[in-house]
């Protein structure tokens, strides 16, 4: 069993930068393909990032490419989220999830999921 911690969230005006985190407990994190996703209001859940257990291939979704950052340290079975020239249109709860599959832009990729952190963009 693996569980997640999300760290991080909170208000920021539109243009401002966040970072959220993710600790893992488990010993295979290093193993694992983690991801992160987020879910507006009234929206489903959707990919946002994905990181490869070596760290050395990353996916971001459209909306989060040359903005967001995602990065490991599997000594410290931690995943992170750095996240600049956000908009409005970034609110949303973050979720992080662990042990991706094949396909890890999928959320049913996930077998493990965090408790979420809300990130609220002001405008």
């Amino acid at each position: 069993q693996v569980q997640l911690v999300e760290s991080g969230g909170g208000v920021v005006q539109a243009g401002g930068s966040l970072r959220l985190s993710c600790a893992a407990s488990g010993r295979t994190f290093s193993s694992y393909t983690m991801g992160w996703f987020r879910q507006a209001p009234g929206k489903e859940r959707e990919f946002v990032a994905a990181i490869r257990w070596s760290g050395s291939t990353t996916y971001y979704a459209d909306s989060a490419k040359g903005r967001f950052a995602i990065s490991r340290d599997n000594a410290k079975n931690t995943v992170s989220l750095q996240m600049n020239s956000l908009k409005p249109e970034d609110t949303a709860v973050y979720y992080c999830a662990a042990k991706g599959g094949v396909a890890p832009m999928l959320a049913s990729s996930y077998d493990y999921w965090g408790q979420g952190s809300q990130v609220t963009v002001s405008s």
